[in-house]
């Protein structure tokens, strides 16, 4: 497995890392038998989350049991003000079962004023430097979804790391990457297949970490075929060939600009609909030809973009800002 140096931080990291969010879809046992595979791949970068559920928590249980040492460890919280980052640092060190993290980041930090906060007397960031200073935490980094905060965090020289997402959909980040580069700042790629919605994932990946600004790239795994082809991805090496090239672009380009990462942070939703899924059915319907498939699996919902009461509570906590009651309603036209 390739490795890269993140950053400032001097760790040196599998290109390829365990993006953190599906495992909580999986029970223990596999859960352990996930990051056993990770480490027998070569993957030595796990990325989770305060938000991710249970992710923390099996991660720490397989940590445990596979070796805390064989792995530079990453987690992440919402919190911005100072007590309430303390809190959930210490519920992360509980959970992962460990007494230091390698990397804590603030969590989709979504304005500028978010970031001021951040920085001021009460913020979060004095209690990460406190954890820092006493070795419970190594590094700190932050992750957003848009380049223009990014700028400004990495300006500030306070964040060793930036993470944001990275794929051959969304590529506005990549002078934000060149200019951490330049800094020593290490970069973290997210939503490399674009929340899934980019079907060959060997093809993105390869793109992705052909890009040397990037230290490591995080896809979300949560079954041992999914580390076993993603791992191969920083072992072989290869570089696309024109004629991938052109079929992974293909693919990217007809996504265009507005469509779902499946990211989960427009829910619960409070009519109970599943809003992700309802869009990977319009998806499987409209793009990929499989129209009875996806139009029976929709009908089987007991909860479908048809019950949308269009309250908005959805669209103000999309950090891609997407028109999600407009596109519900585009659901409800092409499935009924």
């Amino acid at each position: 497995m390739e490795r890269r140096i993140l950053g400032r931080t001097n760790l040196e990291v599998s290109v390829i890392g365990f993006g953190g969010i599906p495992i909580q879809r999986v029970d223990n046992e596999m859960a352990v038998k996930l990051i056993e595979e990770s480490c027998n791949r070569g993957i030595n970068f796990i990325d989770t989350a305060r938000g991710y559920n249970e992710s923390e928590s099996l991660i720490g249980e397989a940590l445990e049991k596979v070796g805390r040492d064989k792995f530079v460890l990453a987690t992440k919280s919402m919190k911005r003000d100072y007590d309430g980052m303390l809190q959930e640092l210490s519920i992360s060190l509980k959970d992962l079962r460990t007494n230091y993290i390698d990397l804590y980041q603030f969590h989709n930090v979504r304005s500028l004023e978010e970031l001021d906060f951040i920085l001021s007397e009460n913020g979060a960031l004095k209690a990460l430097k406190e954890a820092k200073e006493k070795g419970i935490i190594k590094e700190i980094g932050i992750t957003s979804h848009s380049p223009e905060i990014l700028d400004k965090a990495i300006e500030t020289g306070e964040f060793a790391t930036i993470q944001c997402p990275y794929n051959p959909v969304e590529r506005q980040a990549e002078e934000v990457f060149k200019k951490a580069k330049e800094m020593n700042i290490g970069v973290i790629v997210m939503k490399p297949l674009a929340g899934g919605a980019i079907t060959n994932g060997e093809l993105s990946l390869r793109f992705i970490v052909d890009n040397p600004n990037i230290s490591v790239a995080i896809p979300g795994m949560d079954t041992l075929e999914q580390v076993s082809s993603n791992a191969l991805v920083g072992i072989d090496k290869r570089k696309l060939t024109d004629e991938e090239e052109k079929k992974l672009f293909e693919e990217a380009n007809s996504l265009g600009s507005q469509f779902c990462r499946r990211c989960g942070y427009c829910l619960p939703c409070p009519q109970n609909i599943d809003i992700p899924v309802q869009f990977l059915m319009e998806g499987y319907y409209t793009r990929y030809n499989l129209k009875e498939w996806a139009k029976s699996r929709y009908d089987a919902m007991e909860r479908r973009a048809v019950h949308c009461v269009e309250c908005g509570l959805c669209e103000g906590r999309c950090p891609y800002n997407l028109p999600i009651r407009k596109m519900l309603k585009n659901v409800v036209k092409k499935l009924g």
